[in-house]
Formats: structure tokens, C-alpha cells, sequence
């Protein structure tokens, strides 16, 4: 256990001391950790030879820049074959750190039954064996993983995406390095892709390998990203949020067209994107004909009809109270101004958040419910936390959502994980709540006030890519009006003053605590943002 600990200890030393500049982003989503079950003959020759091999991967790496390297040590009876590849548009810092991030968690396999391992981040791979696999061609372990979101234009997003995929795994293996990235506009947003092979792959297999991820990538569609694997051999993702800048994109077009055949597919797939785009912008064009022949002077509010909105779906209690061990306070997750928040796991393995409302006398409580239910199950945004049922028994309301797989962004500010963000990552969280904001403002099919924005209710997924939550009590705001007479909704200290003393409500209350908490109280949120 000794030789095993220095290592340890070494690798985590040499990932702070071996650059200089602060890490930007090694993206260490964590996909694949394997080990083989195949014994060695001398367990110390062994790591002799497994730290010889990573040590001469850092050198390449650090000295030589590389962002694909192989190494090998074959002294005594138990030989080590290494190879890493990070993606391309990764800094050599953050190469370097999701190197070492692998080689620490790859050493879980460094036993005496385990010959073999492989880890995949989003980053970089890294894999051993005690034979020399480089020139393996196999494609056994074929992985996925998709998110859990789907597309607000399921069908355009689809269908882009689908085109952007082919043509990576076309252009793909023609370009030195195999590697390509490219990003397409879609509506409002963009689909953002990469794909890569390992190095010593030939043209002809790294075409095959991306084939097969390219068909197993399909099954994530229409959701927001996925990813499809074949650890060592390909690699290719997609995303609806950027993971990468996009001045790092890859000219692809030389490599689509070849010949009269090629181009002719080329100008099928340009009329067909241009078809898809003439579609969304007519569509578009529709609805806001149709909104502009709405009498102007019925209030927003009272066009959002139950006649117009999709139901939600409906839960059984009983299912709910054994999801959440009985309501127990083991799941509960958090408790706000109008309920509890507990962890539930339904009989299909499905995560989710539980959302118990407090019961009262007032009749108002089923109008409150009923709105919130009507608003919810129709919002749909990437930055907005999803409604995905409710459930009503006795007193008793309770609503079903996405669950958050990181909590809210206020861990990350003051609590035990404080400090663990990078600037890319807090970023891409002020640019996602301000999306989100935007689409409750300006984009829903009515003006929606949240009230009580603040870092526990920015919601962060296994991505960290933030969603806005409780914003269901939320009133419609009137067109017509910017004074309304309801009861004060909010945090005392993050509400702006003419709505907290005198009921005066618009959409410029939503950030008002952005600036009153950076400028005179809360000197850590100046301080993290």
C-alpha cells in the first residue's frame, strides 16, 4: 500500500506544481471506470512499470504539449502499455489536470487481479493494459449517456442535430489528428459537437468506430446532449449548452465535399437545414401574427386559458410516499416559504424532487395549486427547473419535478463546496439564470415575476448548468397594470424596495438583488462573483 500512496500523493502534488496560470476548465464529468480481471505475475514489477508509464505520459503531455500520447514499460515479467488522449480544444493546464484526475482514479484498479483499466472523462481518457493494445481495432464496450432534457423544438433539434452528427463522423477521419468540433445555429440556440478518434487508429477504422457511435448517439435525441463511447477507440458529443469556445470550432466543409456525388449530397443537406430554417422562421412568423391579433385589451394574465394549457401529469400518493420513505426527513432536501423538498426514487429507478405544499384553511390554497400546476407543466427552458407532475389527496398538494443532482447554487457560495467553481463554470451560470430570467420576462407566453431570486433557488444539474426553481408562485403579471394589490411574495433582503414596502411589481424587481447584495450587504456574493 505504500508505493500506492506516494503515488497518490505525488499526482495530486505534481497536478498543482507541474503549471503555472489557474486551471480553466479539464471537464472531469466522470463516464467510464473499468477495470480487467486479469492477474500479473510480479504485483512490485508491476507498478514499476505502471509508474514508469505514467510519468512518461506527463512528460509528453507537459514537455512536448501533446494531446495524445502512448508509453510503455516492459522491464521483468509484467509489462504496462499506456495511452491518453484529451480533446483537442482543451489547454495543456487542463490536459495535464484531467491526466492526473484518470491516473488517481484509474489506480483503483491497480491490484493484483487487475492487469487492465480504463477511465473516460469528458476531458481526456487514459487506459493501461499488460499487453500491447495499441493497434487493437475491436470495438467492444460501446457506452451512452444521454441527458435528461429534452428539446424545446424537439423535431428541429433533431433533425440538425442528426445532420451535424453525420457529417463530423464523415469529415471526422479525414482530418490530421482525428479530431473535429463544430457548432450550428438552431433558433435561439446552438448545437454544439466534437468528435475524435485515437491517434493510432487508421483513416478506415476511426470512420468505422464514429459509424457506430454516430447510430448509438441517436437514441439521446431529442434531448439536449449525449454522449456516445468506445474507450479507447472514438469519442463523440453533443450539446445544446457550449463546451467549448466557439473560436475553437473546425472548418469541416472541404472535407464533406468529394466529387459531383458529394457535392450533391452537400446541396441536399443545405436545402434540407434551409428548408428546417424556412420552417422554424414561418412558424415563428405565425405565432406572432397571432399574437398580434389578440385584443389588446385583455390583460396577459387572463389569456393564459385552461383551455390552452397541457395538463400535467398525475402521480399517485401512495407511489410518492414510498418514493420518499414516507416524507422522511433522510430525503428531505431543503424547506422554503410554501413546502418541503424531498428526494424521491419511483419503482423505475427515476430520481426525483417532491415538492410538498403546506396545507391551510384558506380556500385559496387549490387556486394556488391549480395556477401553479397550469404554469409549470408549460414552461419549458434549459435554465428553468421542470415540472413533471403533481399529485392531490386530501389537504395534502404536492408537485414533482426534475430532481438537481448539486443542489443550489448557494453550496457553492458559502456552504462546504465554496471556492470549487472556476470563472468558466460561474460564467456560464450568471449567463444561464439570465436566460432563464429573460424567458420568464419576454418569451413565455405571459409576463412571469419570480420574486425571490437568490442563490437557493438557482438550481444546478450534473453539468452544472443552472435552472431556475419556486418560481410556481409566481403571479401573471397584467399587461396593463404595475401595481397590484397582493400579498408580499419573497425574501426580506433580496426584494427591491418599492415592491417589499409599496406592492409596486415589475420585471425589474427579478434583478434587483444582483446589484443591492454586490454593492452595500452581502460582501461575500461581491466577493464569489
Amino acid at each position: 500500500m505504500q508505493p500506492k500512496f506516494v503515488a497518490l500523493t505525488f499526482l495530486v502534488l505534481w497536478s498543482r506544481w507541474s503549471f503555472e496560470g489557474a486551471v480553466g476548465d479539464p471537464q472531469l464529468f466522470l463516464l467510464v471506470s473499468e477495470c480487467s480481471g486479469f492477474g500479473v505475475p510480479n504485483l512490485s514489477n508491476f507498478y514499476q512499470n505502471l509508474n514508469a508509464s505514467f510519468a512518461d505520459l506527463r512528460a509528453q503531455v507537459s514537455n512536448n504539449s501533446k494531446h495524445f500520447a502512448t508509453a510503455q514499460s516492459v522491464t521483468g515479467t509484467s509489462p504496462v502499455y499506456a495511452m491518453f488522449q484529451c480533446v483537442n480544444y482543451l489547454s495543456i493546464t487542463d490536459c495535464a489536470t484531467c491526466l492526473a484526475a484518470a491516473a488517481t482514479e484509474i489506480r483503483n484498479c491497480s491490484t493484483g487481479i487487475n492487469s487492465g483499466a480504463r477511465v473516460v472523462y469528458d476531458g481526456c481518457f487514459l487506459r493501461y493494459e499488460s499487453i500491447d493494445f495499441f493497434q487493437e481495432t475491436t470495438l467492444a464496450g460501446n457506452s451512452m449517456s444521454c441527458g435528461n432534457q429534452t428539446a424545446v423544438e424537439a423535431n428541429t433539434f433533431s433533425s440538425i442535430a442528426q445532420q451535424v452528427l453525420t457529417n463530423l463522423q464523415i469529415a471526422t477521419p479525414k482530418i490530421t489528428g482525428y479530431f473535429a468540433a463544430t457548432m450550428l445555429q438552431v433558433a435561439d440556440s446552438a448545437i454544439y459537437a466534437i468528435a475524435q478518434c485515437a491517434e493510432t487508429f487508421t483513416q478506415d477504422i476511426c470512420s468505422s468506430c464514429l459509424s457506430i457511435e454516430q447510430s448509438d448517439i441517436q437514441g439521446c435525441l431529442p434531448n439536449t446532449n449525449g454522449r456516445a463511447f468506445d474507450p479507447p477507440g472514438c469519442f463523440l458529443r453533443y450539446s445544446g449548452t457550449p463546451f467549448f469556445a466557439d473560436n475553437q470550432t473546425t472548418d469541416i466543409s472541404r472535407f464533406l465535399i468529394q466529387g459531383e456525388s458529394s457535392s450533391k449530397k452537400w446541396v441536399i443537406f443545405g436545402g434540407g437545414v434551409g428548408g428546417v430554417v424556412l420552417v422554424a422562421i414561418l412558424l415563428s412568423l405565425l405565432t406572432w401574427h397571432r399574437r398580434s391579433q389578440s385584443p389588446k385589451s385583455v390583460p396577459r394574465a387572463y389569456k393564459f386559458g385552461a383551455t390552452e394549457l397541457k395538463a400535467a401529469t398525475k402521480y399517485n400518493y401512495s407511489d410518492l410516499k414510498a418514493a420518499t420513505k414516507n416524507f422522511s426527513q433522510k430525503n428531505k432536501l431543503g424547506e422554503g416559504g410554501f413546502g418541503a423538498v424531498y428526494k424521491g426514487t419511483m419503482k423505475n429507478g427515476k430520481v426525483v424532487a417532491v415538492k410538498k405544499l403546506l396545507s391551510g384553511k384558506s380556500s385559496k390554497i387549490d387556486d394556488e395549486f391549480e395556477s401553479e400546476v397550469a404554469l409549470i407543466s408549460n414552461v419549458h427552458h434549459k435554465n428553468l427547473v421542470r415540472l413533471l407532475g403533481c399529485c392531490s389527496k386530501g389537504q395534502d398538494r404536492i408537485l414533482v419535478y426534475e430532481y438537481m443532482a448539486n443542489n443550489s447554487l448557494d453550496k457553492f457560495l458559502f456552504g462546504k463546496r465554496k471556492g470549487s467553481l472556476n470563472w468558466r463554470q460561474r460564467y456560464d451560470i450568471i449567463l444561464g439564470t439570465a436566460r432563464g430570467l429573460a424567458y420568464l420576462h419576454e418569451e413565455f407566453h405571459v409576463s412571469i415575476i419570480h420574486r425571490d431570486i437568490k442563490s437557493g433557488n438557482i438550481l444546478l444539474d450534473e453539468e452544472l448548468q443552472p435552472k431556475i426553481a419556486d418560481f410556481g408562485l409566481a403571479k401573471l403579471l397584467p399587461g396593463d397594470q404595475s401595481h397590484l394589490s397582493t400579498r408580499f411574495a419573497g425574501t426580506l433582503g433580496y426584494t427591491a424596495p418599492e415592491y417589499a414596502l409599496h406592492g409596486q411589481l415589475s420585471e425589474k424587481a427579478d434583478t434587483y438583488i444582483q446589484l443591492w447584495n454586490c454593492s452595500t450587504r452581502n460582501h461575500k456574493w461581491s466577493k464569489e462573483y
